[in-house]
Formats: structure tokens, sequence, C-alpha cells
């Protein structure tokens, strides 16, 4: 009897390839478009016409197409969470808390209790089965790779999580589909966070909650300008970090830390954003790990990693001084191709 797959397709190229995969391994699939925003947005996601094109693919697979409405759990889990991070001047990552518990752990038990043995997504990532434990592998295009925002994934839900295309390279998806006839063969990708316009983050802030102007100062204490809003800043910002004056005349200046008491910002040289060592919380593991542990470090969903020990689950150290990670952004950490685990930075 062929195993039964439920994959999540958003109405793009990824997705759709990774259905017709499934379809031709001999799985029994369905799939499902997961409606998360009712509210306005340009970058493509849960849209009517991206829940169209998903219906369409799955017409022309086969497969059976569902549509979840998971606004409420979307809400809760995502946007007010990601809301309230900035209200308590931290910068959020709400695509990682939307695979935690919408795409991943809550599509997982909603599959198991419908009879499925598996959830598949067109995540560019690999699952592999190594002496007994699944592990988290970077995708085989280093430029598509999306393993660290499924680093929070644990052991049980991946032991249920298919990624078909992860051993493939973009370029190869979309010959796959243009192969096949997928019209989502030439679809542009939707690269932003999926519920604010582009280049709309300060106005989605500014309608939800209240921003503080306030001052911004050097570190020598010198008042060099005045903000909008301290919850529009970023901990390594440059833009809107103000002019040095005094002994950092002419070097540029960056946000060096967001003083919640007067909402006051303190700007910086690039090299007093050095820091040592990163504290964690909400720390989550794919597979058991000991530590310490020497690890790669990943501080954002792309770019580039450095080298640290994972010291106890809510301390990293820094083989060399490096530019601090903002508060409330994600550290993933690797050995070599595999994530281990991550947590939200706190300082």
């Amino acid at each position: 009897m062929s195993k039964r797959v439920l994959i999540a397709m958003s109405g793009g190229v990824d997705s759709s390839v990774a259905a017709l995969l499934l379809v031709q391994q001999g799985y029994e699939v369905d799939g499902v478009t997961l409606k998360l925003w009712g509210g306005e947005t340009d970058s493509g996601c849960c849209s009517l016409s991206d829940v169209e094109d998903a219906r369409r693919v799955a017409g022309e697979l086969g497969i059976a197409h569902y549509v979840f409405n998971l606004g409420d759990e979307f809400t809760q889990h995502v946007v007010n969470p990601y809301l309230q991070a900035h209200e308590n001047l931290l910068t959020p990552n709400p695509c990682i808390e939307c695979n935690r518990h919408i795409k991943f752990a809550g599509l997982h038990d909603r599959a198991m209790a419908m009879g499925y043995d598996y959830v598949a997504t067109g995540h560019h990532a690999r699952v592999e089965k190594i002496d007994g434990i699944y592990r988290l592998l970077r995708g085989a295009d280093p430029a598509k790779d999306q393993s660290y925002v499924l680093s929070m994934v644990t052991q049980e839900v991946l032991s249920h999580t298919l990624l078909p295309v992860g051993s493939m390279t973009k370029a190869q998806v979309r010959e796959v589909a243009a192969e096949n006839g997928l019209r989502t063969a030439s679809k542009a990708e939707s690269m932003d966070v999926c519920f604010i316009k582009k280049h709309g983050r300060q106005e989605f802030l500014s309608e939800r909650i209240d921003l503080h102007p306030g001052k911004i100062i050097d570190m020598q204490g010198n008042l060099v300008g005045e903000h909008e809003g301290a919850e529009l800043l970023t901990i390594g910002q440059r833009r809107g970090a103000g002019n040095a004056i005094g002994s950092n005349a002419g070097e540029k200046q960056y946000v060096i830390e967001r003083n919640p008491d007067d909402y006051s910002i303190i700007v910086g040289t690039k090299d007093e954003l050095n820091v040592s060592q990163a504290n964690l919380n909400t720390v989550s593991f794919t597979r058991d790990i000991s530590f310490p542990c020497e690890v790669s470090v990943q501080p954002r969903a792309h770019g580039s990693v450095f080298e640290a020990t994972w010291e106890s689950p809510e301390l990293i150290t820094f083989k060399e001084p490096r530019t601090r990670i903002a508060p409330g952004q994600t550290a993933a950490c690797y050995l070599e191709d595999e994530c281990i685990g991550s947590g939200i930075v706190t300082s």
C-alpha cells in the first residue's frame, strides 16, 4: 500500500514540482494550500491567484486539492508576536515562527490526525535518515538553501517530512516544471514578508503599534540627530543612524543599542558593533546534541556563516569578535551541512 502524503502547495514552482515528483514516485498525494493572511499584500503569498495556481497544478497532476483557512492561527502565532516583538524593540523573523507553528508542527499534527504518513513542502533543504536519526541538511542549491528557516523543526516532525526538491538546484526545478508543462514554471518568487507590502514595513507597523520618536546619541554622549520611531530601527542599521561628531567625525555610524526607557538610539562605528557571544532563548534542536559543540552559526536566512562554540543551550561564544546579531533574530547552528538547531538571540 502506497504511503499517503499531504503536500503544502503555495502556488509556486517549488511546491508544484515537489508534488509532481511525489506522484511520479508512487505516493498517494493530496495537495493543500494554507490561507494565512487576509490583509493587503503584494508579495504573492496567500493571494487568490496563488490558490488558483495551486488548484490548477493539482488538477493537472490528478490529485485532490484542499484549502485550509488558518488565518486565526497565523494572526495568533505570527502576526501578533511580530508586532509585540517590535514593541519590545526586538527584530523578529516571522518566517521562522510561521514554520514553527503553522507550516510544520501545526500542519504535521493536522495531517497525522487525518491519516497521512507524511507532510511535504517545496523548501530547498533535505531530510536524510542516518544511523537511525533524521537529519536536516542544507539544500543542494547554496543560493536557495532554506534549512535556516526550518532550524526549529523537531525530530518527530522531521520523521514525517518530505522535501522533494531539496536535492535540486532552482534551475533544475524550473526545467522539470517546464518539461512537464506546469503553469508555475516561470512564476516569480516571493521574497519578502508575506503579510507586508514591499517596502511597507513602516506603514504596517505605524498602523498597528505606537511608534516612539527619540534622540540619536553617539558613544561619546553627543546628540547627533533624532529618529521617527525606535521600533523602526534595528541593531547594525546604517540608514537613519545620524552623523558622528567629536572623535568619530567622518566615520559611518550604526545602531548599537535601543534604549527602552526613553527610546533613544545609541550609535557607533562598525568596530563598536563587535561582540564575542550571543545569548539565546526559545532554543530548539533537530536532534539530540552534546555541549559544548563546535558549530558554524548562520544569523540570517542567507549570507555568510561564522565559527563558534555552542557552550550551552542559551550561550554561543564566537571564535573571533563579530557584528552583534540583532536581538529577536534567529541564530541557526550547523555541523558542516547539517542544521542541528537554533535559538532566538536575546543579547
